[in-house]
């Protein structure tokens, strides 16, 4: 099972000033239109070949547009070892709705 993150949770976090490594997997078209402030893209097709981008000492909050590719994401970096991974639930949609309507939301 991969360990989870509610918006209103991951946005208490940055508030109180935690590293975070924002891990959007999105698509850069997806990403042009909305992200999280301070975010890293690097879309899912391209994960396994950007390991060395990341730092496993850092905690990792995936994320993509409803929670379902970065979870996929989080669950792969689990199996290469990466401990602190969390997964986004309901994704960028979720953050827009829950926490910062200005993120704007897509289809």
């Amino acid at each position: 099972m991969v360990p989870t993150i509610t918006p209103r949770e991951l946005k208490d976090r940055i508030d109180n000033g935690d590293i975070l490594f924002l891990l959007d997997v999105r698509e850069p078209w997806e990403y042009a239109l909305a992200k999280l402030d301070g975010s890293h893209l690097i879309p899912l097709g391209t994960l396994p070949q950007s390991l060395a981008k990341l730092d496993q000492d850092t905690e990792i909050v995936a994320y993509c547009h409803h929670g379902m590719r970065s979870a996929d994401a989080a669950g792969f970096l689990l199996q290469q070892g990466f401990m602190r991974v969390k997964n986004l639930v309901g994704g960028i949609d979720a953050w827009s709705v829950q926490v910062d309507s200005t993120v704007p939301r897509y289809r």
